[in-house]
């Protein structure tokens, strides 16, 4: 990560940038506690980096673990600031006030202000932007790691940096004896590191010596460990795990070794670990998360399994034990991602296939919950796509679900980004308006990258929205490249076609967390190389951000009440550490959020 340089920061600066550093132990004292003691003195908080004085007694908790719902009432305004609201004016102004989680004025103001009750926050010209919204993530995956995670690793640019990281969530102090440091997921060591490879077991003992240490890439491994996890893994047997000299562990072993530590979590641990995820995501600055579950499964953990599979009944256990005890602090939508093809056994009659999609529409609402937790529709996909060239049965049980989708009336998505698959979901959503209705139901589309005009034309007749992809930025092309064709999406032709088109990430197995990283992509068109890789399909950095956040929401049909900053809406806000704007490409990139506000509450701060 690289700090800010001039350019990138207003003065006086907010934050040092992105480097890993040693987390301090937690004070034990809330950040709500010590806003509220602020609030009933009158007092002013500013933002401040490291080393620097606030105007009032207000530290960072770096351990958040629970954040309320309300300031009880207080008021928390944010004064002095290049405040972009993504109005339909787009509205820049100084000054937004916050109350009971809705923002209640937003505007132009004089001077910081303050009084009983009001809690201040001094930007300094820094910029703030609405909450980002992730239209496309696999979120419970990351909220059910096992060991203590880290799963900052998807910043890291080098294999320093993920010695650094390591090293500064082992300096944190609470990770018992024996127990696994572990980061696993969307990161790509190809694309994103300079080395292009895991760490070795010496290197990951350097980092970590007195901790074991598992790292898992992507869906399926290579994985790789210290000593101290070699000699774990050393010791288990049914089945046993082979660890190579140089700490790699690759094909089926990886997966076993995955099986090793997920049969050893306890509930405890899978909540610490949905209360890393949530700090992890504010930190990010994603604020709004629409979870397309995974390639779920209805049993335990086996040792085939991969990272992306989870038993699909019990997956949402820690999320939902802290949303009742009210520990939840960012935004989460289900969607019911659904995998059953044709079943053989079922027989041929197609009344007897899918039963559980069938038994989901009978059985669940859509829609479903509260500002912090609800449930969405169905989505990644009611069953896999199969074209009727690839596997006739398939494609019959494919068009069927998409049938008694539209026959219980329920929102459904589809994901496809080829033009000749994206054809045949447009005549089925042309089929299911024409004997169902579905227009109403604002039906969408995942991916879309190479969706042709008169494909967008016909899903804007049934008031179809779309969902593209935002992390092509992972292809390994190097100069000069072997096609000077784009590998998609088509940026400015979707933005262009009068549809509703937010942008994703899809995290966390096939890519990172990170929306900036999409952003950086569709306005650049660089990989992770910096090669272009995109040639023409770049678009502006406002309609970037407009498609994180306004159409975003409007994808999860929130746009009433999340995706911008006007008077009404819930108040999700971030303060950037550097100008979004303005910074130069490859600064961007590296945007992180000063501080993050979520329904009115400070979540985060760096």
């Amino acid at each position: 990560m690289s700090n800010p340089t001039s350019e990138d920061r207003k003065a006086p600066e907010i934050t040092e940038g992105g480097h890993p550093s040693e987390s301090e132990p937690s004070t034990g004292i809330s950040r709500r506690d010590l806003l509220k003691s602020a609030a009933a003195l009158g007092v002013t908080a500013a933002v401040v980096g490291p080393g620097r004085s606030a105007t009032a007694a207000v530290v960072s908790n770096p351990q958040i673990a629970a954040i309320g719902p309300t300031y009880d009432g207080s008021i928390l305004r944010f004064v002095n600031g290049n405040i972009h609201t993504m109005d339909d004016a787009r509205s820049v102004v100084n000054t937004v006030t916050i109350q009971n989680g809705h923002f209640t004025s937003v505007g132009n103001q004089g001077g910081p202000g303050g009084g009983p009750g009001v809690v201040t926050v001094n930007l300094r010209g820094a910029t703030v932007i609405p909450g980002l919204i992730e239209s496309h993530t696999h979120f419970v995956s990351l909220a059910n790691r096992p060991g203590h995670h880290v799963a900052e690793l998807e910043l890291a640019k080098n294999i320093a940096d993920v010695q650094g990281f390591l090293a500064a969530r082992r300096a944190v102090g609470d990770i018992p004896e024996g127990e696994f440091i572990t980061a696993m997921g969307g990161w790509n060591s190809n694309a994103q590191w300079d080395e292009r490879r895991l760490p070795t077991l010496e290197e990951l003992d350097e980092a970590v010596p007195d901790r074991p240490v598992f790292l898992f890439e992507r869906f399926s491994g290579p994985a790789a460990v210290n000593t101290l996890g070699k000699d774990f893994f050393d010791g288990v047997t049914d089945p046993t795990v082979a660890v190579n000299a140089d700490g790699s562990i690759t094909g089926a072993d990886a997966r076993a070794a995955l099986y090793h530590l997920r049969i050893r979590q306890t509930f405890e641990d899978k909540l610490r670990s949905t209360r890393d995820a949530m700090a992890f995501t504010a930190k990010l600055g994603i604020t709004s998360l629409l979870d397309q579950t995974l390639v779920a499964v209805d049993d335990d953990p086996q040792p085939t399994h991969f990272l992306a599979n989870l038993n699909h009944y019990r997956m949402y256990d820690a999320w939902l034990e802290l949303h009742r005890r009210s520990e939840t602090f960012v935004r989460l939508q289900i969607n019911f991602l659904h995998n059953q093809a044709f079943i053989p056994a079922l027989g041929p009659d197609l009344a007897d296939q899918l039963p559980e999609l069938r038994d989901r529409l009978k059985n669940q609402f859509q829609f479903f919950g509260d500002a912090m937790l609800r449930t969405g529709a169905i989505g990644e996909w009611a069953a896999p796509f199969s074209r009727p060239d690839q596997n006739a049965d398939n494609y019959a049980v494919w068009y069927e679900a998409q049938r008694l989708v539209a026959q219980a009336g329920w929102r459904n998505e589809n994901s496809e980004g080829a033009p000749e698959d994206i054809e045949f979901v447009v005549s089925a959503y042309e089929d299911m308006e024409n004997e169902f209705g579905i227009s109403h139901l604002r039906w969408g589309l995942q991916h879309g990258d190479f969706a042709t005009p008169d494909q967008l034309a016909r899903l804007g007749e049934l008031n179809v929205s779309i969902s593209t992809s935002g992390f092509r930025w992972q292809n390994t092309d190097e100069d000069p490249r072997p096609s000077s064709d784009p590998v998609g999406p088509l940026f400015p032709q979707l933005m262009e076609s009068g549809l509703h088109v937010g942008l994703h990430e899809d995290g966390v197995h096939i890519a990172p967390h990170n929306a900036f990283y999409a952003m950086h992509y569709a306005t650049t068109g660089l990989n992770a190389r910096g090669v272009q890789v995109n040639p023409g399909q770049q678009i502006s950095r406002d309609q970037a951000l407009f498609a994180y956040t306004r159409e975003n929401a409007w994808y999860m049909n929130r746009e009433d009440d999340l995706g911008s900053i006007e008077v009404g809406k819930r108040a999700d806000i971030l303060v950037l550490d550097r100008d979004y704007f303005t910074v130069s490409d490859s600064s961007m990139r590296d945007t992180l959020p000063a501080m993050t506000v979520v329904d009115g509450e400070i979540v985060h701060e760096a």
